[in-house]
Parts: C-alpha cells; sequence; structure tokens
C-alpha cells in the first residue's frame, strides 16, 4: 500500500458516507469514481469498498442508540424491566425484513455479480427508480400515509419492505435505501419512518457483509492497508453522522422527488461514459 492510498480511501469514505444513505446509489457513485481513482492493490480495492461500509453503520448506531439499544443496565435501580419489550420487537421485525436478501445473497451472490454487476444494469436501474421515485410521490401527495411510527410497522410490511431490500441485493444500482424507502412509501409508510426504518435494516446487512468480507480477506495486506482501512471508515462515519441528520431533516419539508431526478442524471451520466469508453463490464 501506498500513500496515496490514503487519499483514496478519504474520497472513497466520502462518497460512502453520502450515497450509502440517500437514496441515489452508493454503487453507481463508486463505479465512476473507481474509472479515476483506485487503489494499487485490487484485492484490497474489492475488501475496501463492502468493509468500509462498517464506519456508516456505527453513525447509525450512535445516533439511534436509545431506540435500538434493548437491555437496560440500570433496571434495578430505576426498577424498570431488563429488557425493552418495543425495541427487541423491532429487532424481530428488522431480522424478518432482512430474511429475504439474506438468502438470496448466500445462495446466489457469485451469480447475481457475474448476471447483473455490470454498467448497462446499474445505469438502468439508476434510471428505472429515479422515475419511479417520481412516479409514487406524485401519487402520494396529498395522502395520509398508514404508518407514521416505527411502532406502527407489523411484520406483514416489515416482510415487504424486505422484499424490496431483495431487489437491491440482485440488481446493482438499485441503492438498498432507495429500495426499501420505495416499498415502504408504496404500502403508506410515512417518510420519516421509511428513512428510519431504513437506517435500521442498515445494521445487520452491512455488519454482516462486512464481517463476511473480512474474514475472507484473512487480513493479507500490510500494516499501511489497516490506516487506509481505518482512514476510509472513520471518513464514512464522521461523513454518515452528517448525511443521516441531514435527511432527516429535509424529508420533513420534502419529498424524495429530487433523488429521483437526480438518479435519472446519474444513470445517463454512468450509461454514456461507458458507451463512450466502449465497455459495458465493470
Amino acid at each position: 500500500m501506498e500513500m496515496f492510498d490514503v487519499l483514496v480511501s478519504v474520497i472513497l469514505g466520502i462518497v460512502e458516507g453520502i450515497t450509502e444513505w440517500l437514496p441515489i446509489s452508493s454503487t453507481g457513485h463508486m463505479i465512476l469514481v473507481n474509472q479515476f481513482l483506485q487503489f494499487s492493490d485490487k484485492d484490497f480495492q474489492e475488501m475496501f469498498l463492502v468493509v468500509v461500509q462498517f464506519g456508516a453503520i456505527l453513525a447509525v448506531v450512535l445516533l439511534f442508540w436509545n431506540k435500538i439499544w434493548p437491555f437496560n443496565f440500570k433496571c434495578r435501580r430505576n426498577k424498570e424491566p431488563f429488557v425493552k419489550m418495543e425495541i427487541m420487537q423491532l429487532w424481530f421485525k428488522i431480522l424478518v425484513s432482512c430474511l429475504p436478501a439474506a438468502v438470496v445473497g448466500v445462495l446466489f451472490d457469485d451469480i447475481i455479480d457475474s448476471l447483473f454487476y455490470n454498467s448497462v444494469v446499474v445505469a438502468g436501474a439508476l434510471i428505472i427508480y429515479g422515475v419511479l421515485f417520481i412516479i409514487i410521490e406524485s401519487w402520494n401527495k396529498g395522502r395520509r400515509p398508514a404508518v407514521t411510527s416505527i411502532a406502527e410497522i407489523g411484520y406483514n410490511t416489515a416482510i415487504i419492505i424486505g422484499i424490496f431490500q431483495l431487489l437491491a441485493a440482485i440488481v446493482p444500482g438499485t441503492s438498498r435505501s432507495g429500495a426499501t424507502i420505495l416499498g415502504a412509501l408504496l404500502i403508506g409508510v410515512a417518510r420519516g419512518v421509511a428513512a428510519e426504518y431504513t437506517f435500521y435494516l442498515a445494521i445487520p446487512v452491512m455488519f454482516g457483509a462486512s464481517l463476511l468480507k473480512i474474514v475472507k480477506s484473512s487480513f493479507h495486506f500490510d500494516a499501511m492497508g489497516y490506516v487506509t482501512l481505518i482512514v476510509g471508515m472513520v471518513v464514512a462515519f464522521i461523513v454518515s453522522l452528517f448525511v443521516i441528520r441531514f435527511l432527516m431533516g429535509y424529508i420533513r419539508k420534502h419529498d424524495f422527488k429530487v433523488f429521483g431526478y437526480y438518479r435519472i442524471a446519474l444513470g445517463a451520466v454512468v450509461f454514456l461514459y461507458f458507451a463512450i469508453s466502449g465497455a459495458a463490464a465493470i
């Protein structure tokens, strides 16, 4: 690893921190960035692009700690139950939402990558889901959401959101947050609730993917590699803190249409870039 790799990790950490939480596809952005900035070690790059997500996850854990930690170690002092059942129920629903993508990912991950991980599919997914955001937000205008709090999300709703998350696992460029938010909006979940639940879903999904990639890598890189990886995760963590807060504030007054228009524009850029360069494979 080289000092230049640290600069690359900073840039990719920024990209990860922004695009992981906004419904605009981190994959589409990483594809473009990787055309101009790459690590000196390709194996390290493949591992980094997954493990850097761990920094983004920690931002969710920090910001929503009181809403996702189910254990009360001060229960004897305040005479409250040790386990907060409403939070445990939330985690059961999160696991239900994660099951479809987890099963398909474990069984068909390599097949999915070989079939769908190319610039044409990514560009198409960016554009199609961008159009869907605009259509669904227009359709929802004036409608009152049926689910207005996290507690109101039932298991039926959780599994439907999980199926939409599965679409992101199958088709690169869909955006995990974009697919789950889109599915939630479609079945009547309020924007803020949809975004918050999407953040929670990311914890087991991204933690599992990061852990699996670390185990597979067997840590075959030098001290500078560790520094590069840690720098990227720290940057992704810091940027994620600001982006998550921004998004939660933004959607209180605005809809997701702007992200739909942005996705369409990005999809067009991805398609044109690879068409001009003459290479469809990523």
